[in-house]
């Protein structure tokens, strides 16, 4: 089995997890950090917005089974792109929508998807292309945090469901939970 890596900041790591959790052909979703300027960060230096990390995922996916376009089309679809530096209550930069392409047909595919998926969002897109740089996975109690702590915490039982509401019904053949193989 090809494995290949994505990596994709919207918002709350705990939310764009859940979905990509969710995804026929994804193998692993880690939380983390990057695009920023101190090396090992913490989860309380990442939320006082000052290291210029983004809240992220790193998505671990079979290529055979699940395109990289495929997964921007799930990215941008399961939450909203035109924010600038916020999600929903979740403001600052490290809540931006940005791809980090881990090479350059990655590079060239974000362009296309942000080109592909403007016009649904009136031309609005903010998203940002940016650099691939050091991966600093999240604590631990941030990994898998919807399929555990997540299903008793009230933000994440008012914003996750929602997205994944969207992704099944939008990607219906492309989830798990609609029985699709794995």
């Amino acid at each position: 089995m090809a494995q290949d890596v994505a990596v994709f900041a919207g918002g709350c790591f705990w939310c764009t997890e859940a979905v990509f959790n969710d995804v026929v052909g994804v193998t692993k979703v880690e939380s983390g950090y990057i695009g920023g300027e101190v090396a090992n960060p913490t989860y309380k230096q990442v939320c006082g917005g000052d290291t210029g990390h983004a809240e992220a995922i790193r998505v671990t996916f079979d290529p055979d089974v699940v395109s990289y376009d495929d997964l921007l089309n799930i990215f941008f679809a399961t939450h909203d792109p035109t924010q600038l530096n916020r999600q929903g209550n979740d403001i600052g930069t490290q809540y931006r929508s940005a791809i980090f392409p881990q090479n350059d047909e990655q590079s060239r595919q974000a362009r296309e998807g942000i080109e592909r998926s403007n016009p649904g969002w009136g031309g609005k897109i903010v998203t940002t292309i940016e650099a691939n740089g050091p991966w600093y996975p999240a604590e631990d109690y941030h990994q898998q945090y919807w399929e555990g702590e997540g299903q008793r915490n009230p933000y994440c039982i008012a914003v996750i469901p929602p997205k994944l509401q969207k992704l099944r019904k939008s990607f219906q053949a492309r989830t798990k939970s609609a029985g699709a193989p794995a």
